[in-house]
């Protein structure tokens, strides 16, 4: 007698198989394929879908690879310029305006240089074609001012030479005084100005009354008369040739 339908039958053994075991087993089948298939899909996405840090630097990289060959674009085809307009005006004006920039800054370093360079260096000799005034006074002499302008009024104008030879053959008790005078004011410009002697003459030479001693003395019938001593301030500049 033949097997019953839909009943299958174990080749092995040589029985019969029931229609449930057979049904079990093609769906146990059917499960294992189907979880291989996902786990070959979810394989294949994570080999393809990279890691968060992965695709940030590829995404960095890619970014850097585009902005060098746009680099390189521009530097092998350099633009053309605008015929004219405004666009052209407004990048002529652009360019001149950074070029001033520039070029103040330019000027601001230099001139911060030569400050820095200039107060750095000692300070250098006066030209001898410059105009150079020098100054000296002698305050409370006690010699009238009457008797001393009579010896000052003859060095005016005169090179420190010819005055120093006028006042020592002048026969005055304030020519001693005016060449003390005018010594120092010589010694004056050799220290502060660097000239020589040879090279100065008296520009102006004056004399101004001081303040007055007062004095008495006795004289007949108990009486007593004043005496006047009085003081002067004297004064010598000396000039280079220059301001003849």
């Amino acid at each position: 007698m033949s097997p019953a339908k839909g009943k299958g039958s174990d080749p092995q053994k040589g029985g019969v198989v029931p229609e449930e075991a057979v049904s079990e087993q093609a769906a146990d089948a059917r499960e294992a394929a189907s979880s291989d298939k996902a786990a070959e899909g979810q394989d294949a996405a994570s080999a393809g879908t990279p890691e968060p840090g992965e695709q940030a630097d590829a995404e960095v990289a890619e970014r850097a690879e585009r902005a060098q060959a746009a680099r390189e674009k521009a530097e092998a085809e350099p633009a053309p310029k605008a015929a004219g307009g405004a666009g052209s005006k407004k990048a002529d004006a652009g360019e001149t305006d950074a070029e001033g920039t520039r070029s103040r800054r330019s000027a601001r370093r230099r001139a911060a240089e030569t400050t820095t360079a200039a107060s750095s260096r000692p300070a250098r000799r006066r030209d001898s074609e410059e105009a150079v005034s020098v100054r000296a006074q002698a305050k409370y002499v006690r010699c009238a001012p009457r008797k001393a302008r009579l010896v000052i009024d003859h060095i005016r104008g005169k090179s420190v030479g010819d005055a120093r030879a006028i006042l020592l053959t002048t026969p005055r008790a304030a020519s001693r005084d005016v060449l003390k005078l005018l010594d120092s004011c010589v010694a004056n410009a050799e220290n502060n100005h660097e000239l020589s002697a040879d090279e100065l003459r008296v520009e102006k030479a004056y004399v101004d009354e001081g303040p007055t001693l007062k004095r008495y003395q006795p004289r007949a019938l108990g009486r007593a008369t004043q005496i006047r001593k009085r003081t002067s301030h004297m004064t010598i500049y000396l000039t280079n040739q220059g301001r003849r």
